[in-house]
């Protein structure tokens, strides 16, 4: 998975008009409902919905955009890998619990810390009838590692990548490597059928070009600008899906909501807190949240305005990141102590959760007393406290100009001044990845999740020669700590090592935490199965899909597939 560093989609203005209805109780809103005072922190998050046991026909779903390309090498998005997930298969799964296991590998054996082996499972067919071989797997492989792919970054530390038997890959690498088999759980594992890709060419992926794929839903039809069909594939290894066909229409602001609401559409992943919000409480849909490496956060950039540590940790004590939950995201999202969501715990969760709480004295849900005396302290010894009002980035959809609002207000506290500059969706987004475009901004509100769920995936931001360590933060001990984490195969002493880079990240405030964002399934109240998780960008959720039976028996969080390198169903949840 290349998005080890991205953002959530930008919140439409449509939908932030939609949503300040459902804050203020209008529009047929529960008084009960989020924007009613409940808060994200009361959802209970599970990776999984109830397994379905009723077979469907066809089942609309909606996205947030069309894709540009189903070739996620050359034009990877959300709404691609939403729908591609189903139809084309990796040599490792992200589950719904974020967990990561085989899949197309039947077993993986280590002979040293640089090497990798893969065996591959036998009796997988693409979608032509042919078989799926070692030859597709390294020809896949060398694809998604060429320069001008967008995966190429997750091959940087291959050394070298081999046919060593008839089902067999082996992966050499120039330093161990604990991260890699996250990434053939995602885009870098994709096998597609040589013959296939090549003779499509450059129009591999667009509309009326084969799959390609091994998946148990085969690409049936993609008419431009309308819909794309995809159709169970009768000849698919693993268990048959209960669900015939999936037709996906794409929609933003009112349109998506109205879809769903009137019926015409049974299902969304909702791309952003405000959709949810807008759906929250309709008749006939279910809201379903699940575990997401996403959060909203504010990065300190290069221009210095929060430059000193100390008053960067003022700012995270006296920001009231329960208000901003509330009057932002309708309760969507829940205030968080780091800058990650607990969709990245994919191991060892007791420990990362136990450090989560720990991070709590660093970033209160609200500022008491104690904390805003703490934090004009910081103030007050910091050897850079800015003389001129510190310049906020952001745009105009609500939940940002909340998160801007509430971060004036925590610098007021603290006895600092504060301007906010609001600028057009398009240019904010420049922000994220151009020096230039922050150069008038002292820090940017902004989300941001990893595709990874290992922690790790995001604390490499503030290694000192990352690009997105804007505001220049130093520690050689950190950079020592990370790069050894990111070379530790063993799970329990990665964690301990990501643990401790956390705790000094959150202790200098290279990024100030303010919320986590939890994924949300909005489906039909008469269907269940899919994945609640954010592993559905990355799981063949569809798989999983059908009606409820008569006394459907509650989520227990884990799928509905047998765990295990041998599973010899088709993905039942997402992660």
């Amino acid at each position: 998975m290349k998005l080890t560093h991205t953002r959530l989609r930008p919140a439409a203005a449509g939908l932030a008009a939609v949503l300040a209805l459902v804050v203020t109780g209008c529009s047929g809103a529960p008084n009960s409902g989020l924007g009613g005072g409940r808060s994200a922190a009361h959802l209970k998050l599970s990776p999984a919905t109830a397994p379905a046991d009723e077979p469907r026909s066809t089942v609309t779903w909606m996205l947030e955009d069309e894709p540009d390309s189903l070739d996620l090498d050359t034009r990877g998005s959300s709404a691609g890998r939403t729908v591609l997930t189903n139809v084309c298969e990796r040599l490792y799964q992200l589950r719904p619990d974020m967990s990561v296991k085989p899949w197309l590998v039947s077993r993986e054996s280590r002979p040293d810390p640089r090497t990798l082996v893969l065996s591959l499972r036998k009796g997988v067919t693409f979608h032509d009838g042919s078989p799926l071989t070692a030859d597709d797997v390294l020809w896949s492989l060398k694809r998604h590692a060429a320069e001008d792919m967008e995966q190429a970054d997750e091959f940087e530390n291959v050394r070298k990548l081999a046919k060593t038997g008839a089902h067999q890959i082996t992966i050499t690498f120039k330093k161990p490597d604990a991260l890699f088999r996250q990434a053939l759980a995602g885009d870098a594992g994709l096998v597609y059928r040589r013959t296939q890709v090549e003779k499509a060419g450059k129009e591999f992926g667009t509309p009326g070009q084969p799959d390609a794929c091994s998946g148990p839903y085969t690409l049936k039809n993609w008419k431009s600008g309308d819909s794309i069909t995809i159709e169970r594939y009768d000849g698919y290894w693993g268990r048959k899906p209960l669900t015939r066909r999936l037709v996906f229409h794409w929609a933003s602001d009112s349109a998506l909501v109205n879809a769903l609401t009137t019926g015409a559409a049974d299902g969304v992943y909702a791309g952003s807190p405000n959709t949810a919000a807008a759906l929250y409480g309709k008749k006939g849909l279910a809201q379903h949240y699940g575990p997401s490496t996403a959060a909203l956060t504010l990065i300190p950039t290069e221009r210095g305005g929060l430059a000193d540590p100390k008053v960067r940790r003022a700012v995270s004590l006296a920001l009231d990141r329960r208000g901003i939950a509330r009057s932002g995201y309708g309760g969507m999202v829940e205030p968080w102590a780091s800058s990650i969501g607990s969709g990245a715990w994919g191991y060892d969760r007791p420990v990362f959760a136990a450090a989560q709480r720990a991070l709590r004295a660093y970033a209160p849900a609200s500022p008491d007393a104690d904390d805003l005396t703490r934090a004009k302290k910081l103030v007050k010894e910091a050897d850079r406290a800015p003389d001129e009002p510190v310049v906020i980035g952001t745009d105009a959809s609500q939940g940002r100009t909340v998160v801007a609002n509430a971060l004036r207000a925590a610098l007021q506290r603290v006895g600092l001044k504060g301007r906010i500059k609001t600028v057009p969706t398009a240019q904010f987004e420049e922000f994220y990845s151009s020096p230039q475009a922050r150069a008038d901004i002292d820090v940017l509100v902004a989300d941001w999740y990893i595709s990874k769920s290992d922690p790790l995936g995001f604390y490499d931001n503030a290694l000192s020669r990352s690009s997105n360590n804007w505001v220049g933060f130093r520690d050689a001990s950190y950079d020592a700590t990370v790069r050894k984490a990111l070379s530790t195969l063993d799970d329990g002493k990665r964690a301990r090592l990501a643990v401790r880079a956390q705790h000094t990240f959150a202790k200098q405030a290279v990024w100030i935490p303010v919320a986590q964002v939890p994924s949300v399934l909005v489906l039909n109240d008469r269907l269940t199965g899919p994945p609640a998780s954010m592993a559905y960008l990355y799981y063949p959720w569809a798989a999983d899909l059908g009606g409820k039976g008569k006394g459907k028996a509650k989520s227990k969080g884990g799928g509905n597939s047998k765990g295990g390198a041998d599973a010899p169903s088709s993905p039942a949840t997402k992660g």
